[in-house]
């Protein structure tokens, strides 16, 4: 059997822990439909980055979309079920953060029938560990395993965390189980350099909900226009002698709604 050479990155450590910041309130959230099967979900921009959420009961259960920076206020849902309400919620989100890891990749192309086990998320218990309410994950260290897979390991202190985040800059790149403490990535090729860090994740309280309804499929549209051209030229009738306003109208209102943009950064 192969075995894979190991090599340790060294932890750039940043001064002290990182101060949490406190949870504010949550801004209210508006949805509006974009297109027949798109939906625009806008809000004001806070101090914490939030949770975007959906359902189609406004029960629950519900569907995390993105992690949404601070920075972000809208996000843009596309080519949903015709003829269905969906709920959407914001939930702001924060927590101490660890150390910050900069790993830098060696040359190489992922080897698509190479064993990943060692990415899946881990419960590693070595020794006593002191932990309280909001407890700074510690001691993050990053092990390149091969030219496009980091495993990542780091000590938990928190004993009410709610899961933890995997970043890197503003990007949420794994949500994971509270408790875990190891767990792996396998890059992109152009991905050879980045710093990493891991947060104890805690929400704050969600956002009223916001509803629409969907249409109807934009391709219903289109299918519906071409049988009509079909229907034309078999039967050899005037184009006038056909009333086609509802369809075009209703091509346009699509075609319109595609075109409407998003003003935030999806993640």
């Amino acid at each position: 059997m192969m075995r894979t050479r190991l090599l340790v990155i060294c932890v750039l450590a940043l001064a002290g822990c990182s101060a949490v910041p406190e949870i504010t309130g949550t801004p209210r959230l508006q949805a509006r439909l974009a297109g027949p099967t798109d939906i625009t979900l806008t809000w004001q921009a806070g101090d914490t980055g939030h949770v975007v959420e959906f359902a189609t009961d406004p029960a629950g259960p519900w569907t995390i979309l993105a992690f949404a920076p601070p920075g972000q206020t809208s996000y843009e849902h596309q080519e949903l079920i015709p003829h269905t309400r969906f709920h959407y919620r914001l939930r702001p989100y924060g927590g101490p953060t660890s150390n910050a890891v900069e790993v830098s990749l060696p040359p190489g192309e992922l080897d698509p029938g190479a064993d990943h086990a060692w990415a899946d998320p881990q419960v590693i218990r070595t020794g006593p560990v002191t932990t309280g309410p909001r407890g700074t994950p510690g001691g993050l260290r990053a092990t390149i395993v091969h030219a496009n897979g980091i495993r990542f390991t780091w000590t938990d202190h928190a004993s009410d965390e709610e899961g933890y985040l995997l970043e890197s800059g503003e990007r949420v790149l794994a949500l994971l189980d509270p408790d875990v403490n190891a767990f792996g990535i396998v890059t992109l090729p152009e991905e050879k350099r980045a710093s990493y860090r891991v947060r104890a994740l805690y929400y704050g309280p969600p956002s009223n909900l916001a509803t629409q309804t969907t249409g109807a499929d934009p391709s219903s549209a289109r299918g519906s226009a071409q049988d009509l051209g079909d229907l034309l030229g078999e039967n050899r009738m005037p184009a006038a002698s056909i009333r086609a306003e509802p369809v075009t109208t209703q091509m346009n209102r699509s075609v319109m709604g595609s075109q409407t943009g998003s003003e935030g950064r999806a993640l």
